[in-house]
């Protein structure tokens, strides 16, 4: 067994105690979960597996440390807490950090290299060489390049946790690529699609141009962009019908006219047909409800496809798919021999201008041909409108059509609101958050993703006589096949050979959405498919604590896997933590460029003083980054170390001593109010309200017990008085060092060495009744009341500017005869610490306790 304990320092100093704690921690396996054989005896924690593509922030170090404090107070509480960590190291992010870091691009057609060499990393090279092209190479070497970055970068992540003193059983990690994700990430998709859940389906799906891949409506986000209206008139007969739009290179797309039932303006249109400028196509003129007629001119273009308004309306009448905007943002030809064009010829002409240029050019061609044609109405009318973003990336979305693989939720949108109800969310109004998104799901989830490295789907196609795919009838393997690589491995009853070639087979070329993987965390860390045993002991999991950004992402999609998979929830409890914020308000982020990384914080801080000002951010709160925190929780620290120090220098007490003192027996009452209120607020994952309680009783134990108390503790007066100040002190410290450990695991776990033979993490969690017969029968106000009156002297002395040591020739107390009575219990003491010679008691009841200060001639004792 490492060896535990340490001698009482001459100088108590923070310094040293991350590297002499966390190697102790981890060579005793202190945070190793033992399984107890029963699920009543866990607490289980679904840990976010941090994303691995380049260097974790202070946004990182913030919500984690909520989480450990969780973690230690569960564990000191008894149980057996199974807290794993993961790492989220598949999808974009990943790939991006690769091609950057690398300068390599992935080219899917070309030949594995088996004698591929890494490329200098980019940040080393010199000269030429660091503004070299990027280097194509094949999808395995690109996927090699990832899984070797990602190793280091999770090496980097696993150092910097132990640093802050996460208590994780670092046994027990997962990652989201690995032979066991992918194991876990098939079998739960093939379930889904034995079952119908999980479907394949040519749909309108939201694009990202940059990356050449379909988004999920969770991975949107609005962001305001400058642009133009622009009045465009169509024709009716020799009647202009004008609409106005912002993205007049959708003209091409345009399926239909649309307005309000009951607008007037248009009514005689609804059923009749228009003509669009420059191309001559005929469009239906439609009636919806959805058409604002106050916005624009009261009519719009319904295109294939601007927005999902348009897919909506294109759904629900029936309209033609033209689709323009390829998948790399450019424009693709379009028959319009195939359409009804009063004008081939010159619609073809004038749309071959546009081909093959990108939205941005389009538009701009379009719009001088429209003005040249007179179709172009009047001057460009500027706005900003909100434009949709896949989250990561830095160009518009478009919506292209494209076949997918999709998990069914809108029919299940009533049975997931009903979840959300059986979770009990921290704080409570973030479950709204949950709810509001769940009712405004309209499209299922989409999980495919036309990227390199993530898990594939576990599916093969039959190709017939002409080499096309029979996609309606998949091949999938048996789950003890499991995991698969449809790009390199066969199908059952086929040869590589075979491969792409007619009356063969083909691999399913996408892979799965990282959320389609990360959804599935607890099964990954819960061993569902390895470890049945572990499985059933901690599954469904205690505790989701996450930040309330992606609760329509990683918690809403969790909760979906759970439901089809399991018909449960996942987790009991869901946790929020909120942002960090810049000192111009705003969220941190990598894409924003403001983040600060914690490494010099905690060299400069210490581990201790971060999770401080971490832990003093209330739950669901955002929170803004301060230093200053970070040096009052280094203070704290400092406090427990030499305050600890105090205390057990001073004469140990005897076996038989006890708490007899009234002026001891109201610190101990104080005490217990404070186990009380942590123990609630913890219990609640309220770590804030629990530290500022913890936190003021520390002080005041420092500031006014023990100062008040320090002559009787050191023998200047009767035995049985020293004894009880004594005995008193070395319980509350005992006491407040276990509430203290959770939020400051290494000067906790240094003070409770002096005298303790195991880990202070491994402790009891304080109780009442430990505190003894003193704690109920004292009255905390008695130590306020004395609080209040050396304060008072304190004061007196300060402002005379003289030593605290100064005598205090008389003390005037003026108070009700029962505040009084309390006083005289504990003038020896209050005699004691303020050197008082002299008391006098004046009975006031108009007055709840005034004290005057009559100093003495002489400056000093």
């Amino acid at each position: 067994m490492t060896r535990y304990g340490s001698p009482l320092p001459e100088k108590p100093s923070l310094d040293g105690l991350e590297a002499k704690w966390s190697s102790f921690w981890s060579e005793a396996e202190v945070y190793r979960f033992d399984r107890p054989g029963s699920r009543d005896a866990v607490f289980s924690i679904d840990t976010p597996p941090p994303t691995v593509s380049g260097s974790l922030h202070v946004g990182h170090v913030f919500s984690y440390t909520h989480t450990d404090i969780v973690a230690r107070f569960q564990r000191m509480r008894g149980k057996h807490v199974f807290y794993p960590m993961g790492w989220d190291d598949n999808g974009l992010p990943t790939e991006r950090r690769v091609q950057n870091y690398y300068g390599v691009r992935c080219d899917p057609s070309l030949p594995y290299d088996a004698d591929f060499t890494p490329p200098t990393p980019v940040s080393e090279r010199t000269g030429k060489d660091k503004k070299a092209p990027a280097v194509s190479i094949s999808r395995q070497n690109f996927v090699e390049l990832c899984e070797k970055l990602t190793t280091e970068d999770e090496q980097v992540f696993e150092e910097l946790w132990r640093k802050l003193g996460l208590s994780v059983d670092w046994s027990t990690t997962y990652t989201t690529i690995g032979k066991e994700a992918q194991r876990v990430s098939q079998a739960a998709f093939l379930r889904l699609l034995a079952h119908g859940e999980a479907y394949q389906a040519e749909a309108p799906t939201m694009w990202d141009v940059s990356f050449q891949t379909a988004v999920a409506n969770a991975e949107v986000v609005d962001k305001e962009v400058a642009g133009a209206y622009h009045r465009i008139a169509f024709k009716h007969g020799t009647e202009d019908v004008c609409i106005e739009t912002t993205r007049p290179e959708l003209l091409p797309a345009c399926v239909a006219l649309v307005a309000h039932p009951d607008d007037e303006r248009y009514q005689p249109l609804f059923g009749q047909e228009v003509v669009s400028p420059l191309f001559g196509v005929r469009v239906p003129v439609v009636a919806h409800e959805a058409a604002d007629p106050e916005k624009g001119s009261g009519i719009a273009m319904i295109c294939t496809f601007g927005d999902m308004t348009d897919v909506m309306w294109w759904r629900e009448f029936r309209l033609p798919s033209r689709t323009v905007v390829g998948r790399n943002g450019r424009l693709l030809p379009v028959d319009f021999q195939a359409l009804p064009t009063q004008d081939a010829e010159r619609a073809q002409g004038v749309y071959e201008k546009l081909v093959g240029k990108t939205v941005h050019t389009a538009r701009e061609l379009l719009v001088e041909e429209l003005r040249q044609d007179g179709s172009l109405i009047g001057e460009l009318r500027p706005t900003t409108r909100a434009v949709k973003f896949f989250e990561k990336g830095d160009k518009p979305l478009e919506i292209v059509s494209s076949r997918q693989w999709f998990i069914k939720t809108v029919e299940h949108r009533e049975a997931l609101l009903a979840r959300g109800d059986e979770i009990a969310w921290h704080p409570p109004h973030m479950q709204s958050r949950y709810s509001d998104w769940v009712k405004g799901v309209n499209i299922d989830w989409l999980v495919s993703r036309q990227r390199f490295f993530g898990v594939p789907f576990p599916v093969w196609y039959a190709l017939d006589a002409a080499g096309e795919p029979d996609r309606g009838e998949p091949i999938v393997p048996d789950e003890s096949m499991l995991p698969v690589d449809p790009s390199s491995d066969c199908p059952p009853g086929y040869t590589e050979d075979q491969r792409d070639k007619p009356n063969g087979f083909m691999g399913e070329p996408d892979v799965m959405d990282t959320w389609a993987t990360s959804s599935l965390s607890p099964q990954l860390a819960c061993g569902w498919l390895a470890d049945p045993e572990l499985f059933a002991q901690v599954y469904p999991m205690d505790l989701r604590p996450q930040a309330h950004d992606i609760i329509r992402t990683w918690l809403f999609t969790t909760v979906v896997r759970s439901h089809l998979e399991a018909g449960t929830t996942p987790w009991r409890h869901a946790a929020l933590s909120g942002w960090i914020l810049d000192p111009d308000r705003k969220k941190m982020s990598k894409s924003q460029g403001n983040v600060v990384t914690p490494g010099h914080l905690l060299d400069e801080y210490g581990a201790d003083a971060v999770r401080y000002w971490a832990a003093s951010g209330r739950p669901g709160t955002d929170t803004a980054f301060d230093p200053q925190q970070m040096k009052i929780g280094r203070r704290l620290a400092m406090k427990l170390l030499n305050a600890s120090r105090f205390v057990l220098s001073l004469p140990a007490p005897g076996p038989d001593a006890a708490t007899t003192d009234p002026l001891d027996r109201a610190l101990l009452a104080k005490l217990a109010q404070a186990v009380e209120d942590a123990t609630a607020a913890l219990e609640g994952f309220d770590y804030t309200s629990a530290l500022d309680g913890i936190e003021r009783f520390f002080w005041f134990f420092c500031d006014n017990y023990l100062e008040l108390v320090k002559e009787r503790a050191y023998g200047k007066g009767d035995v049985a008085g020293a004894e009880s100040a004594r005995v008193t002190l070395r319980r509350a410290l005992d006491v407040v060092t276990r509430l203290l450990a959770p939020v400051l695991p290494y000067t906790a776990e240094e003070t409770w060495s002096w005298t303790h033979d195991a880990t202070v993490h491994l402790a009891a969690w304080p109780t009442v009744a430990e505190l003894g017969p003193g704690a109920g029968e004292g009255r905390p106000e008695l130590a306020d009341v004395a609080a209040s009156a050396i304060a008072v002297v304190r004061k007196a002395k300060s402002t005379a500017k003289v030593s605290m040591r100064a005598e205090v020739a008389r003390l005037v107390v003026r108070a009700p005869d029962a505040v009084l009575a309390d006083v005289r219990l504990v003038s020896e003491d209050l005699k004691a610490a303020g050197k008082v010679a002299e008391f006098e008691f004046r009975a006031d009841e108009d007055s709840e306790l005034a004290v005057e200060v009559e100093l003495s001639e002489r400056p000093e004792a």
